[in-house]
């Protein structure tokens, strides 16, 4: 469909393109010198002393549990209001995923005292994930799972520039895992990151993303290794230069992109308080500085989504939703752990409604947005 206003819009220039260009015309396309490159800048930029690029973010949190030694038997408490990766990487180590609600209305990111009630004596982490790039609590997360002896793994899809204290968020808990996917503040079409303080862990993510191998093909190439030993178990989970080469120029774009979606964010909330005010913004005076990944609103109550979305969808306008709850889901229903104390994730996500947000969003399309938000409620 051609949107008047998309939801989403990834815009690259020429610095994108010359990047590109240039690893093509290298002939070096698999992960090397281009990668090293964008985990060094970014690591800097997060202020992470490790930071290992990868496929995309799921494998990052794949990789974090099985780093962490999560497997058959152990539990893992995740949010539900959330991408259903999250609870995936999981499941994919044969651990069970544990439930929790949100905290508010107001605030969309994991509640504490659910993370409480879900702790059980087979609880190996707590992962959270900061929702459109808003900080979860995570100093009194941190310090209720250090009093239980509990990793803590940032799910930190939302959150490339989020800072929470002037601490970016991903660099908090234990390991921090980031999206790059094409709807992403930093995009590379597909791609992820890890983050981590931990030496130990650092080297298991290096050997878990390329089947265990002692040596990289690069390295061969370099002259610095002739053969390779196997020492793990592992997975092809690495990035290609092409779209480490699209990291890099995003990451310096980020900055400035993330100031412009702060800003449409605060013209949402006017405009709405103004022409809409029975759609409300969550996240209102929350901490830290968000990256503004998404913009989440909340329909009154009684409200038809799908009439609204439809609506909405008449005017030129795409909208979405972040997200269906994971513990809905015909895949998760049957057996899903603490799926019967989410009274907030089951009322508030019915209610959730994505409206567009890019740093190449025009005010007048913003207002053409919430003149369409206003419209699609009265009808």
């Amino acid at each position: 469909m051609n949107w008047i206003v998309p939801l989403s819009d990834v815009k690259f220039g020429s610095e994108e393109i010359n990047a590109v260009t240039a690893v093509l015309e290298s002939g070096w396309l698999t992960m090397g010198e281009v990668t090293a490159e964008f985990e060094k800048e970014f690591a800097a930029y997060t202020g992470a002393k490790h930071a290992l690029a990868v496929s995309n973010a799921t494998v990052a949190l794949h990789m974090v549990c099985l780093a962490l030694g999560i497997g058959p038997g152990d539990e893992v408490i995740v949010p539900s209001l959330t991408f259903v990766a999250t609870a995936n990487a999981v499941r994919y180590t044969g651990a069970t995923p544990m439930f929790a609600d949100i905290t508010s209305e107001n605030d969309l990111t994991i509640s504490l005292a659910s993370i409480e009630r879900a702790l059980t004596p087979r609880t190996k982490a707590v992962m959270v994930m900061h929702y459109a790039g808003y900080a979860c609590d995570m100093p009194r997360i941190l310090a209720w799972a250090q009093a239980h002896g509990l990793p803590v793994i940032e799910d930190a899809a939302h959150a490339a520039g989020s800072f929470l204290d002037g601490k970016h968020l991903g660099t908090w808990g234990k390991v921090g895992c980031f999206s790059f996917f094409s709807n992403k503040n930093l995009s590379t079409g597909e791609g992820g990151m890890i983050v981590t303080d931990d030496d130990v862990l650092a080297q298991q993510f290096h050997l878990l993303r390329s089947h265990g191998m002692t040596s990289l093909t690069w390295d061969r190439h370099q002259g610095h290794a002739w053969s390779y030993d196997v020492v793990a178990e592992g997975y092809n989970y690495r990035i290609d230069e092409i779209r480490s080469a699209l990291g890099r120029e995003q990451l310096r774009k980020l900055p400035a992109n993330n100031t412009r979606r702060r800003e449409l964010i605060a013209l949402y909330r006017d405009l709405l308080a103004e022409l809409c005010p029975a759609l409300s913004v969550p996240f209102l005076s929350h901490p830290g500085v968000s990256a503004g990944h998404i913009m989440p609103a909340l329909l009154p109550k009684g409200a038809d989504r799908l009439r609204f979305m439809e609506g909405m969808k008449s005017r030129g306008i795409q909208t979405s939703i972040h997200y269906p709850p994971v513990h809905t889901f015909t895949s998760f229903r049957e057996g899903a752990r603490g799926a019967d104390h989410l009274p907030l994730t089951d009322e508030v996500a019915a209610r959730e409604v994505t409206l567009p947000l890019y740093p190449t969003l025009t005010d007048a399309q913003l207002r053409l947005v919430v003149e369409a938000a206003r419209d699609s409620l009265r009808t």
